[in-house]
């Protein structure tokens, strides 16, 4: 397990999570290139479906990152995220997953530092839980043999 480097899935807002993300790279702070940036217009329009079809494209990890609460753009947009991202997570316990392999995180736009810390910590947090559960099915819904 010391080779894995897990997928991680950020679907961040425009106007504060991605602009946090933009900031850190702006000032060279280092956060995993294994997170990969989904730019939203507001983190209201992801839904459950999106976080669970990373999961099937072969991610590990999802977060929605969004702005800090109260301060959503389009309102409440961040709160309906947040509603969402724990449904995910009680589907993923009724899985038999670890409802940590999901997450909600709220910043504004001038937190590039808190941005690549917490891209970083839910990295860590996600390579000590290990690969994704999907990963061990085939095509057909098989399970395959795990290496």
């Amino acid at each position: 397990m010391e080779n894995f480097e897990p997928e991680i899935v950020a679907f961040c807002c425009h106007y504060c999570a991605y602009t946090a993300a933009d900031m850190a790279g702006s000032k060279r702070i280092a956060y995993p290139p294994n997170v990969k940036i989904i730019r939203v217009p507001c983190t209201g329009k992801v839904d459950a479906i999106h976080i669970m079809k990373a999961f099937e494209k072969g991610a590990d990890g999802v977060y929605v990152a969004g702005c800090l609460e109260g301060d959503c753009h389009f309102k409440n947009g961040n709160t309906r995220a947040k509603y969402r991202v724990e449904q995910v997570q009680k589907y993923l316990t009724d899985l038999g997953w670890e409802k940590d392999r999901v997450a909600m995180i709220n910043m504004s736009a001038g937190m590039g530092e808190f941005f690549a810390s917490t891209a970083l910590e839910f990295t860590q947090n996600i390579k000590q839980l290990g690969p994704s559960p999907i990963k061990h099915f085939n095509t057909d819904g098989h399970q395959t043999a795990v290496s």
